[in-house]
C-alpha cells in the first residue's frame, strides 16, 4: 500500500445512474477516508459527453438479440476526460476475473482508478479492446449495473489505505487477509440468552486466546468455504500444528517439487493469489 503523507488515491466512477453512489461514497468508512485526505472520489455521467437531444448512452445491438448496448463514444470521452499517464482503468464485466483480497492489495498501490460500470446488456466491445482495462468480476450472479460491483471493490481497496481504518495491522486478522475465515467475534455482556463468552477469551492468556481463534478460523474455513481450506492444506496433521514441524514439512515439499519435471506455468502478478474458482458477474 501506499506510504503516509503521500498524495491521495484518485478514484474515478463511470455510470450512468451517478446518484447510486453519491450517497454511499459519503457514509462511513469512505467519507472518513475522503475528509482525511486519503482517497478523493469522482463520479462521471458518460451522459455528459453525448451529443444528441435525448442523451442517448446505449443503442441497438448488431447482429440481433434482446436489450441494449451501451455505446462507446460517451464511455471512451468520459475516461479521456480524467486519464492520465498514470490511470489504471477497471471495467467491471460478467467475463472478468474474480476479484480477491489480493487484488484490493494491489489496486491500493494505484494512484488512480478509473471504473467503467455497464448497464443494459453490456458494453461495445471496443471500449475493450482500445483501452485494455483490467476485466473484474464480483461474483456469480446478475446485478442492476456495474456502479453496484464497483462500490464493492472501492470499498475494499479504500479501507487498505494507511490510516483509514486506524491503527497499524488494523486489517490483519481479517477474513481473506491469511487465507482463512476470521475467527468468531465476541463482546459484552460476558453472557446473554443464555449463551457466553468461551472462556478461553476471558483468560487473558494471549498464547491461548491466538490458539483459539487460529483453530475457529481454520475449523469455519474448513466448513464454509472447502476451496479455501483445499489450498491451505487443511485439516491439519496434529503434528503440523508445531512451527518446527510445518517448517520441516515445507523443505520436504520444496525437494519434492524441486524434482517435479512439470514446470507451473507462470501466472501475472494481478492475477495470482485469488481462489480458483470461477466467477462471473454483473452487467
Amino acid at each position: 500500500m501506499r506510504e503516509e503523507n503521500t498524495n491521495p488515491l484518485r478514484i474515478d466512477i463511470v455510470t450512468v445512474f451517478p446518484e447510486m453512489l453519491r450517497g454511499y461514497l459519503n457514509e462511513s468508512m469512505l467519507k472518513r477516508a475522503a475528509n482525511q485526505g486519503a482517497v478523493e472520489f469522482g463520479l462521471i455521467n458518460p451522459r455528459a459527453f453525448t451529443t444528441d437531444a435525448h442523451h442517448s448512452t446505449d443503442d441497438r445491438p448488431y447482429g440481433g438479440g434482446p436489450g441494449m448496448v451501451m455505446l462507446p463514444d460517451p464511455i471512451m470521452q468520459a475516461v479521456e476526460s480524467v486519464a492520465t499517464s498514470e490511470t489504471k482503468v477497471i471495467m467491471m464485466t460478467p467475463s472478468g476475473k474474480q476479484f480477491c483480497q489480493q487484488d484490493a492489495h494491489r489496486l491500493a498501490k494505484e494512484k488512480h482508478l478509473v471504473f467503467i460500470c455497464g448497464h443494459y446488456e453490456g458494453i461495445d466491445d471496443r471500449v475493450r479492446q482500445l483501452l485494455n482495462p483490467e476485466e473484474l468480476s464480483i461474483g456469480d450472479y446478475v446485478l442492476t449495473n456495474g456502479a453496484i460491483a464497483a462500490a464493492v471493490v472501492v470499498d475494499a481497496v479504500t479501507r487498505l489505505i494507511p490510516g483509514v481504518l486506524g491503527g497499524e495491522g488494523a486489517t490483519e486478522n481479517e477474513s481473506f487477509e491469511n487465507g482463512l475465515l476470521e475467527y468468531p467475534q465476541f463482546t459484552r455482556p460476558v453472557e446473554y440468552r443464555g449463551l457466553k463468552v468461551p472462556e478461553v477469551l476471558q483468560s487473558g492468556n494471549h498464547k491461548a486466546i491466538a490458539e483459539w481463534r487460529q483453530a475457529k478460523a481454520e475449523e469455519l474455513t474448513l466448513q464454509r468455504r472447502p476451496d479455501l481450506a483445499q489450498a491451505l492444506g487443511l485439516p491439519r496433521k496434529p503434528e503440523e500444528k508445531s512451527g518446527k514441524t510445518r517448517k520441516r514439512r515445507r523443505g520436504n515439499r520444496q525437494a519434492s517439487n524441486e524434482n517435479n519435471l512439470v514446470e507451473p506455468q507462470a501466472l501475472p502478478q494481478e492475477e495470482t493469489g485469488c481462489s480458483a474458482a470461477t466467477v462471473q458477474e454483473l452487467k
